[in-house]
């Protein structure tokens, strides 16, 4: 004899409706160069990311040739090594993944401001400008 189960274990274990299959709606589609979907996503894809690249890099050298001209501003940009990069990479990655990886990351670059406001101005200026000195002057 098979034991009956109660109505609560039978609707926890069924869904309440199908799911349904993901389907293209009739109509114009994604505009772009060529009529296959799938390439004008990967072409618009490529070009977002041209553009945040390009903006960053601007953005970068703009906010350093105020200080150290704009030759040396650019060799500061060219010259960031892969770990600076990576980091930079990763932790915008934790950070816009996620509530908790946000905090995380905010947190430390909050700890990280007021680690270095606890220094004297002059030494914070000293140890920055070294640093991106050294890292223009690698070629």
């Amino acid at each position: 004899m098979s034991k009956r189960k109660g109505i609560m274990e039978t609707v926890a274990r069924r869904p309440s409706h199908k799911p349904s299959k993901p389907l293209a709606k009739k109509g114009k589609g994604i505009p772009g160069p060529t009529e296959n979907p799938a390439t004008n996503f990967l072409l618009a894809d490529i070009a977002i990311r041209a553009g945040g690249y390009l903006a960053r890099r601007g953005i970068q050298k703009g906010l350093l040739s105020n200080r150290y001209g704009k030759v040396t501003a650019r060799q500061i940009v060219q010259n960031k090594t892969l770990g600076q990069t990576v980091i930079s990479w990763a932790l915008a990655r934790i950070a816009t993944r996620s509530v908790p990886g946000a905090l995380v990351v905010g947190g430390g670059a909050l700890a990280k401001t007021l680690l270095d406001r606890r220094k004297t101005r002059r030494k914070q200026a000293r140890e920055g400008d070294a640093k991106l000195l050294e890292q223009a002057a690698d070629e």
